[in-house]
């Protein structure tokens, strides 16, 4: 089981990457060009809010698959910490994506709440660019580009 959480988590983490791109660059081009916003606007940005929280879910089981729990209780956390791929695998990457994917949440809550265009696109350009920054901070490179 914990493979193919893996594997999942892996490869839909590409459709999250892209998306979040997408939909950031979208907002931002628009907001410089004094574009209006559009149905199509709409549903680039809820479909990111969706697939991030599918990254999320699917993340959320890896991390108990993976058993992290029975490592921590056994050598403590204070030793995880000193172990910079436990540390980077327990505690950064799962509390940096959290955070992305609730800065993608706010966004798009935000935006809906705005009644002008600008406003609505201002809203996802700043909120998804700051997820987006914390993505591309905690993307495992190592794993991703070999």
């Amino acid at each position: 089981m914990y493979n193919t959480v893996k594997i999942l988590h892996s490869y839909w983490a590409y459709l999250v990457f892209l998306i979040l791109i997408l939909a950031t660059f979208n907002a931002i081009i628009k907001v410089v060009g004094g574009k209006e916003y559009s149905a199509k606007d709409f549903r680039i940005s809820l479909f990111t809010l969706i697939v991030s929280h599918i990254q999320l879910l699917i993340g959320i089981v890896l991390f108990f698959a993976a058993d992290y729990l029975s490592i921590i209780s056994e050598s403590g956390m204070g030793s995880v910490m000193k172990n910079s791929a436990l540390r980077s695998n327990i505690v950064e990457h799962p509390l940096t994506m959290i955070i992305a994917v609730v800065l993608i949440t706010i966004g798009y809550s935000k935006h809906k709440k705005k009644l002008t265009s600008n406003g609505k696109l201002k809203m996802i350009a700043i909120f998804y660019t700051l997820a987006l920054l914390l993505v591309i901070a905690k993307i495992p490179w190592s794993v991703w580009l070999s």
